[in-house]
């Protein structure tokens, strides 16, 4: 791996950092007061879970796609995500075997590379896109074509350790004849991909046109990493054309909206948050920038970033509002919004990320899991969305924040997800999904993203082996891709602060952010060279008194990212804003 040496100012730094920061470069043995039995202990129970879960898919539901694990039944969820075309299917179809697909890469972290063989030689002899099916571009991208790429990648990495001659691209070959039927999808107007399409005859007539955000904003990882593996430029230019376009649309805020029209390119709802139908459209954009090291991408998440702290922030909540204007429009914490506090430590924002957690926690403490929705305002349960389907995001951010601190704390939370999870929701035929958070009714539904996600990060809390001495990212369904030097337009460099001297010189004091100087603001840099920033938009006063004469010696708040301004005393402070 050649080495670049450092530039100021240099956007690398940024990965540099969070590399260490998320376990990228992961394996690191720490001293956290949490004794080895214990974690032997924990990693032995997520193991069992993991087991307990794909076991009993393979037994009553492979080759089909998901596990309903109280009737100890299948679903094929191409039916449920894009209503499949029985009448049109072969008559030996058997699904997608999505379970196995999306578990392969958990069966490598979790060391048995047998089954994984098992898998590959299933999949390259029976596993077929040639059916009369509608789907949904985003599910079938993150969970079908990531799946089988992660896994390419990972039986190319572990070759040594499988028989001779097994493995011979099946896989990616596989993710080729996907990745073709996903392009006619791309063939709109705006470059906007329709948010469905079928695999045998494309874009079916009068489909709908309305996608959300994550749906055209959320495939450059997978495509582009399918265009560098293949040679074939078509998949990365098709996802990236989407996302820039996607990106013109944003309002004078840099705020996006939920749903969209792919013909008009025009936005149908304008409230978004950080949650559902917008979520992996901020995470692919720093993921972007950390597996392909372009400028662009950091660009757009700077941008993005910055404007979500401002809008959407409310101490440790994120509500809704209207990308327009950037009013409020909903009070709700929603589950999937779990995710954002692991997005924040990939950053360097830890004490952000630390806060927003522990309300998470509160929340899991409060129910025994994770509700759909809740309501901030009225501190009461979604009427409707009360259910609990295994989801994995606050595992995944419990995980990164670990990494990130050592915490042991950390390790208890997992340990209370575990607990929670064995509880609650194991039932002899796997782990299903609860319907109703409030009385713990079950759902017939063993999700593929339970055994992809939700056991990979518990197991990965525990024990990181996997990650030793390699750098990885996690797509968004918790697929391992390798960070490349090969893949990058600037590698990411290890920065050392060889001139940090203006940061300890009271008369040049930091008048830029650490989001703008793209360096990480915390952990490493605090520790080892006193560090100015507090959170990745904090910028300084000028004076540490926080005297001022004018605004412009005033910073940016460090919580809420909002200019601080100067008062009629003479101190900076936020006092414009009204709570």
């Amino acid at each position: 791996m050649r080495s670049l040496e450092p530039s100021l100012p240099l956007l690398a730094r940024l990965v540099a950092a969070a590399v260490l920061l998320a376990a990228l470069n992961g394996g690191a043995i720490g001293v956290d007061g949490y004794g080895r039995a214990r974690r032997l202990h924990m990693k032995n129970k997520v193991q069992e879970m993991f087991y307990h879960a794909y076991d009993n898919y393979i037994t009553y539901a492979f080759p089909h796609d998901e596990l309903k694990p109280l009737t100890k039944s299948f679903t094929d969820s191409l039916s449920e995500l894009g209503n499949l075309n029985l009448e049109h299917l072969p008559k030996d179809y058997n699904g997608s075997a999505l379970t196995l697909v999306e578990s392969l890469s958990s069966l490598v972290v979790l060391g048995n590379l047998t089954e994984f063989e098992r898998g590959i030689l299933w999949l390259s002899e029976n596993l077929t896109f040639d059916v009369d099916a509608r789907i949904n571009l985003f599910e079938c991208n993150i969970r079908l074509l990531g799946g089988l790429i992660s896994a390419h990648l990972l039986a190319k990495d572990y070759s040594s350790q499988l028989k001779d001659g097994l493995y011979q691209d099946q896989l990616l070959h596989l993710a080729e004849n996907l990745g073709n039927r996903f392009l006619p999808a791309f063939e709109t107007p705006t470059g906007l991909p329709y948010a469905w399409i079928n695999l045998k005859y494309g874009v079916l007539e009068n489909e709908t046109t309305e996608t959300s955000t994550s749906g055209c904003g959320s495939l450059i990882l997978e495509m582009g990493v399918l265009s560098r593996l293949t040679g074939d430029s078509r998949y990365e230019a098709a996802a990236l054309r989407a996302l820039r376009k996607l990106w013109s649309m944003r309002s004078s805020l840099n705020l996006v909206g939920t749903t969209l029209d792919v013909l008009t390119g025009k936005w149908i709802e304008y409230s978004s948050g950080i949650g559902a139908g917008v979520d992996s459209f901020y995470e692919y954009l720093i993921k972007a920038y950390i597996l392909f090291g372009s400028d662009e991408y950091w660009d757009m998440f700077h941008s993005a970033y910055l404007a979500v702290q401002k809008y959407f922030r409310h101490g440790p909540w994120y509500h809704e509002a209207d990308m327009r204007t950037g009013a409020a429009t909903h009070w709700q914490l929603t589950s999937l919004q779990a995710f954002w506090p692991g997005l924040q430590t990939l950053l360097g924002d830890v004490a952000a990320a630390n806060l927003s957690h522990r309300e998470f926690y509160n929340v899991w403490q409060k129910f025994g899991v994770l509700p759909e929705r809740y309501l901030l305002d009225y501190g009461m349960l979604h009427p409707t969305e009360k259910y609990y389907p295994l989801r994995p995001e606050f595992a995944e951010s419990t995980f990164y924040l670990y990494q990130a601190t050592k915490d042991p704390w950390y390790l208890e939370v997992g340990e209370t997800i575990i607990g929670s999870l064995n509880y609650y929701t194991k039932v002899d035929g796997g782990f299903a999904s609860v319907r109703d958070v409030s009385t713990m009714k079950l759902e017939d539904h063993q999700h593929s993203f339970f055994l992809s996600e939700t056991c990979k990060y518990l197991f990965l809390l525990y024990d990181d082996s996997f990650l030793r001495n390699k750098n990885y990212i996690f797509t968004t369904e918790g697929h391992p891709l390798p960070i490349r030097s090969a893949w990058h337009e600037k590698f990411p460099a290890a920065h050392v602060p060889t001139n940090w001297t203006f940061v300890k010189d009271e008369s040049q004091p930091i008048r830029v952010s650490a989001l703008s100087s793209q360096v990480c603001p915390e952990t490493i840099f605090q520790k080892s060279v006193g560090s100015p920033w507090e959170s990745a938009c904090h910028v300084p006063d000028v004076y540490v008194s926080h005297r001022c004469r004018t605004d412009d010696d005033c910073g940016i708040e460090a919580v809420t990212c909002k200019k601080r301004t100067c008062s009629m005393a003479g101190y900076c402070g936020l006092w414009l804003v009204i709570y």
